[in-house]
């Protein structure tokens, strides 16, 4: 019979009562109490609505409160759907109708449903096991993809401890480590490997906010086992003086795994030296999960650039007309489940779909090996005077100046060109002062047709913390209603 989550959370807990489970900010809990906080918890998620197969929309910050949430969820057989606690307020009810949710904690939703705040006291309920129970899913993150609107992703996967580990030796999450939250936990990727590695007996040690040193500092003073960055947060730690990197006690990583976005090759490199390739490892995958793909540092270092060899599932290139592509040209990324299960189903949304393959909209290629390279989302890309501008190969470039601290490229309309290359930079110094010196640096580095037209320097930062640029949001603020490209 399988177990449900709640059970497998129940025996960690009589394994090691006094085991910590989660630490925040504030307050380290151990198994025992997370165990007695999740079946109260339940109990008030249960008394204002919330039944099996219910939908339970947390818009908690970062915090133990976070993890409980979903465990409550799961202990009654509903499913834990993440959301930012900062969405303005009708996004939060856009998606919160989406999902017609039973219950919202952290905010109120405004349409009249039942929520509660996050620091809600459950203590008078009874701490008593719940019956054991298995709902149809154990996760439902959403995502705005690339057009902005909200669709729902609902994991596949039956909340079952044999469901939901069975990635876990992959994803080189062993028993019993220490794992580290950096990430928001309304984005999938934190908000999955935190809960595989709570149900993995890992202490799972959450940051309010990602801090370069500040993860430095924790790592040495948990025991940090197992590290999930993304490349904006790899080159912020890589930018910290030599003296803090040479200092902090990392001798206890076992695993550094990197998603979320095209990774600039000094960036790599950088962290490869300093943590060892054999630590280091990526993946390529969508929330959907209808394959993977994953490369060590070892292996990248014979291959530059790649992000693997398909590990799960089936992924092919392919031109506009759905017609595969030969090893080394460049076209639209599309996947297959090697199963027969589907891995998700969309609530607000269709699958991208051809002949039972689908497309999440990425570009790359495959080498004759099987590496598979990634180029920018077919969105994203830039046609130039008839010549596809991948912008991510223009940011990378961007990325290895010293002034550049961060970078988004888009394309603007050009009555000649079609679209002309923009890049918005972030800068430590005025664009005045260093944009003859960036437009000489991509010179060396770039083909004509991909060097940036016009340059825009601004205070804000380009990715989330996640790594991700909506280009296609940024794009739109630029171009004026009637057409025309904004001056600099």
């Amino acid at each position: 019979m399988p177990t449900s989550l709640g059970e497998g959370l129940r025996g960690l807990a009589a394994e090691a009562p006094d085991a910590p489970a989660v630490t925040d900010d504030d307050v380290t809990v151990s198994r025992a109490e997370f165990e007695d906080r999740t079946n109260r918890l339940a109990r008030a998620f249960a008394a204002r609505g919330v039944t099996e197969g219910s939908m339970v929309s947390i818009a908690a910050p970062n915090g133990v409160r976070h993890l409980e949430c979903s465990v409550a969820a799961w202990k009654l057989g509903a499913v834990p759907l993440p959301v930012s606690h900062r969405l303005p307020a009708g996004e939060l009810e856009a998606i919160v109708a989406l999902a017609d949710s039973a219950l919202v904690v952290g905010a109120d939703p405004g349409d009249g449903r039942p929520w509660l705040h996050a620091d809600h006291d459950a203590s008078d309920e009874s701490a008593d096991p719940l019956p054991p129970v298995i709902g149809p899913s154990w996760k439902a993150p959403t995502s705005g993809g690339s057009t902005g609107r909200p669709k729902i992703i609902v994991a596949g996967q039956a909340p079952t401890m044999e469901a939901v580990l069975a990635r876990t030796p992959t994803l080189r999450i062993d028993r019993d480590g220490v794992f580290l939250v950096t990430a928001p936990l309304y984005h999938n990727a934190p908000f999955m490997f935190s809960l595989m590695a709570l149900l993995q007996g890992h202490h799972v040690v959450i940051m309010g906010r990602f801090d370069a040193a500040a993860t430095l500092d924790m790592i040495g003073r948990h025991g940090v086992t197992w590290l999930y960055v993304v490349p904006t947060m790899m080159g912020r730690m890589l930018r910290l003086p030599g003296q803090a990197r040479a200092a902090a006690d990392i001798t206890s990583i076992r695993t550094v795994l990197h998603v979320g976005a095209p990774c600039p090759e000094h960036v790599k490199r950088g962290f490869l030296d300093w943590f060892g390739p054999e630590r280091v490892v990526e993946l390529y995958a969508g929330s959907e999960s209808q394959a993977t793909a994953m490369i060590d540092g070892v292996d990248w270092l014979a291959h530059p650039g790649s992000v693997g060899r398909v590990a799960r599932g089936f992924m092919k290139v392919c031109d506009e007309g759905g017609v595969e592509l030969p090893a080394g040209e460049t076209g639209e990324i599309w996947m297959r489940t090697d199963g027969d299960a589907p891995t998700y189903h969309y609530i607000g949304a269709a699958a991208r779909e051809r002949d039972g393959w689908e497309s999440l909209g990425d570009m790359g290629r495959f080498d004759a090996e099987g590496y598979l390279y990634l180029a920018d989302r077919r969105s994203d890309m830039i046609l130039v005077g008839g010549v596809n501008v991948y912008p991510a190969e223009v940011e990378a470039a961007l990325s290895e100046h010293p002034a550049v601290l961060g970078s988004a490229v888009i394309g603007l309309p050009d009555d000649d060109m079609g679209n002309v290359v923009h890049a918005i930079v972030q800068l430590s110094t005025p664009l005045a002062d260093v944009e003859d010196d960036l437009r000489a640096h991509l010179a060396t580095r770039l083909a004509r047709v991909k060097l940036p037209r016009t340059f825009e320097q601004t205070a804000e930062q380009l990715r989330d913390d996640t790594g991700k640029i909506r280009r296609s949001a940024l794009r739109t603020a630029r171009v004026a209603p009637s057409g025309g490209v904004p001056s600099r």
